[in-house]
């Protein structure tokens, strides 16, 4: 039985004996679901566009359309990166993206128009159509907010798609707060994204960025959001718990960074919180601490690439695969490649996969749903 809102509350500031007893129910719990398999998948990660028109004040990602280094990538840039990406044996291609530049500065607008493309999603979608027809990579979209008409139109042409939940905190909204002025952050539209997405049977990916100024309860009350379009739909393969890093340039750059501990209480939670097979992770390269997130009942380290940089956050490099392996190896656990679509999906493909892929998905799968492995050795 799940943990209940109530319940978590009581683990604001677990520490000590309570901590360890917290991670060691998360593990208990991690291990009946996932056993001692640890997923990760390897893929390349193409930023369609650095342009947005949110502006949240922990972002280094973006830049203003004045700058020098705001673009779209063109057609040619995808498909050569996709192909880079492809010869290093990835298998999914990530496309991160800002939100709806075209609907605030004219000049993102004017730069779709030389493309061709009537909304940064419309380019999105060929983008991901270019990808399946020129190579074997299976696109997931991190598109942000979406409404029904683009769910439908991006569906088709995506194994999966994501977007952080991040906070249901309205607070954060008002001003001087990290998603003041940003109208895709509100937290109503990022709750109807998931519902969207789970009434088309879209397998989805979400999770929190925690330590932007939410409070606990306020954190709790994310994984029980989360949790609840789960329950009606079935659709939340995975959730990432995400902690806040100092960047420079940002306007949080001094803000404080969430320490270990608050980390894994978070991730316990989040374990005994959830429905068991909802999938959690946690960026491996956002903390060295990798056998303690373990033990805190995640079970998958997220998307890897040897190929392109985390342009979330340019400053922590990958691990490689080969190290990964070895710590995963360490907690008493197995490092195993998987899809950007998991197994549990996969099985009920008539639900939550398009027609048009599901050959393809079939192909490159093995009989339990994961992918068809490579040896580590050939990969780090």
């Amino acid at each position: 039985m799940s943990m209940t809102t109530t319940q978590a509350m009581a683990f604001e500031t677990a520490d000590g004996d309570a901590l360890r007893a917290l991670m060691a129910g998360a593990t208990a719990r991690r291990r009946a679901q996932w056993g001692d398999v640890i997923t990760y998948s390897r893929k390349v990660f193409v930023p369609l566009t650095n342009m947005c028109r949110d502006t949240c004040t922990y972002c280094s990602f973006v830049e203003h359309p004045d700058s020098p280094k705001a673009n779209f990538m063109t057609p040619d840039q995808v498909l050569a990166t996709a192909r880079k990406g492809q010869e290093q044996g990835c298998k999914e291609l990530l496309f991160s993206l800002g939100e709806r530049p075209e609907l605030r500065y004219d000049k993102a607008r004017a730069a779709l128009d030389r493309l061709g493309y009537e909304s940064t999603n419309h380019y999105l979608r060929a983008m991901c159509e270019l990808v399946l027809t020129q190579t074997t990579l299976l696109p997931h979209v991190n598109a942000g907010t979406l409404n029904g008409a683009e769910i439908d139109m991006l569906r088709p042409v995506s194994a999966s798609m994501g977007m952080m939940l991040e906070t249901v905190s309205r607070r954060l909204t008002r001003k001087g707060m990290p998603h003041h002025a940003c109208p895709d952050k509100v937290p109503t539209q990022r709750l109807r994204t998931l519902e969207r997405a789970g009434e088309r049977g879209v397998p989805f990916t979400t999770g929190l960025l925690i330590g932007i100024g939410e409070t606990w309860a306020e954190r709790v009350e994310s994984l029980a959001a989360i949790n609840a379009a789960h329950l009606r739909h079935g659709h939340i393969q995975e959730v990432i718990i995400q902690n806040f890093q100092q960047k420079p340039g940002i306007v949080m750059a001094d803000h404080p960074e969430p320490d270990l501990n608050d980390m894994l209480r978070t991730l316990a939670v989040a374990r005994l919180m959830l429905e068991p097979e909802i999938s959690l992770q946690a960026p491996p390269n956002l903390s060295a601490r990798h056998m303690e997130y373990l033990n805190a009942g995640m079970n998958d380290w997220g998307g890897i690439s040897p190929v392109t940089i985390d342009f979330i956050n340019p400053d922590h490099e990958w691990p490689e695969i080969q190290t990964l392996a070895a710590s995963t190896q360490t907690a008493g656990c197995e490092l195993v490649e998987r899809l950007t679509i998991y197994p549990r999906y996969l099985r009920r493909s008539d639900t939550f996969l398009d027609p048009s892929l599901r050959t393809r998905i079939a192909a490159m799968s093995r009989p339990d749903g994961l992918a068809q492995q490579q040896c580590l050795e050939t990969m780090a």
